[in-house]
């Protein structure tokens, strides 16, 4: 039917807009309203307003679709497992990290809004060379796949993401300078959780929203408006099999939260996923705190700054949380290098205190 459609309108645009507005028709019969029209009625907000971050937030959008799919069938398609390549991190790379990375590179690259991207599954930074693509006002950053490990076991998975203008002249190809800001120069930051619906959750610095996918119309739709993280939680997240190798601060306050207390609700309850994005996920909706904190094996923590603490920590702080290192507010950090690491500890406003307190 879609195509015989399509062969009725002279132009391809012609075919999107009728499709653009029977997922409209089916949202507005369902009282929902889709990402695409919250982005749109929303754009206002954002000061540099001119519809191309707009078309960069749907070119992200495609490419979250496409990765969700594979993700939906992994079991089916021989998509599951490991390569025999390494990324720049020295971990392994699964098969379903580098199909999300090409399809996330591709997005941007023919979307032209983005003059370069910089992943977490590539040594260096992409520059697109297209005369289009040079013309582009912004570089994306990304995580295509966070918590590989969790992939062949089918527990939850996620992509993060994060926005900047560039620095460098517009017309010239995109440089390191471009990615290497201050994660308070986000125009926006996201990430999208594979679970049980997949959801997506994102800020251009005017409060928090969360999106549901409709797989029945293929849209994501407002399921969660205005998120703020309880000021309070009983959850705390961390791979306490490290602990051993932790300083004494986050020893200090894991016993905290395992003691009992009925006037401050505690005992807490450990919950780790070793998946960020869901890890995050629940503290944000639930409230709670996460930490991955330095260690003597890793004495500048193991998460990166640019494809994984600065967008959650950005999304964290509008939401109604804190995002810290434990001596600086990771939005405040210089990166000097693509696949800086950080220790990273972020959540609900009264947890992160008491932890910095100790």
């Amino acid at each position: 039917m879609s195509i015989l459609l399509k062969c009725y309108f002279r132009d391809e645009l012609s075919f999107r807009y009728l499709q653009t507005k029977k997922i409209q028709y089916l949202a507005t019969m369902r009282g929902v309203k889709t990402l695409s029209e919250f982005i749109i009625e929303k754009q206002d907000d954002f000061k540099y307003a001119t519809g191309e971050l707009t078309r960069l937030l749907n070119d992200i959008v495609i490419a979250t679709k496409i990765v969700n799919r594979e993700v939906n069938k992994a079991g089916l398609a021989n998509i599951l497992g490991a390569t025999e390549n390494e990324n720049i991190q020295g971990e392994t790379q699964q098969k379903l990290d580098v199909f999300a990375d090409q399809q996330f590179i591709s997005a941007l690259k023919n979307g032209g809004e983005a003059c370069g991207i910089a992943s977490e599954e590539n040594d260096d930074f992409v520059a697109f060379d297209s005369e289009f693509s040079r013309n582009g006002k912004y570089v994306v950053t990304f995580d295509p796949l966070d918590g590989s490990s969790n992939i062949d076991v089918n527990v939850s998975i996620g992509t993060i993401f994060s926005i900047y203008r560039r620095k460098s002249e517009v017309g010239q190809l995109a440089t390191e300078a471009d990615f290497l800001q201050k994660g308070e120069k986000q125009v926006a930051a996201g990430y999208v959780v594979y679970g049980s619906s997949t959801m997506l959750v994102y800020t251009t610095g005017n409060g928090v929203n969360g999106f549901t996918l409709d797989p029945s119309i293929g849209e994501f739709c407002l399921s969660h408006p205005n998120v703020k993280v309880p000021e309070d939680g009983k959850i705390y997240s961390i791979n306490e099999g490290n602990m051993v190798y932790c300083d004494q601060q986050v020893k200090d306050y894991i016993a905290y939260c395992k003691e009992e207390d009925a006037a401050t609700n505690r005992p807490y309850s450990a919950r780790y996923i070793a998946s960020m994005v869901a890890d995050i996920h629940r503290n944000l909706i639930k409230g709670g705190i996460f930490l991955y904190p330095a260690t003597s094996k890793a004495p500048h923590g193991k998460l990166r700054l640019l494809y994984e603490s600065n967008p959650m920590a950005f999304i964290l702080e509008q939401a109604g949380g804190i995002a810290t290192t434990g001596d600086t507010r990771i939005l405040e950090i210089e990166p000097t290098e693509l696949h800086q690491r950080v220790p990273t500890i972020l959540g609900s406003k009264n947890m992160v205190k008491k932890y910095l307190s100790l």
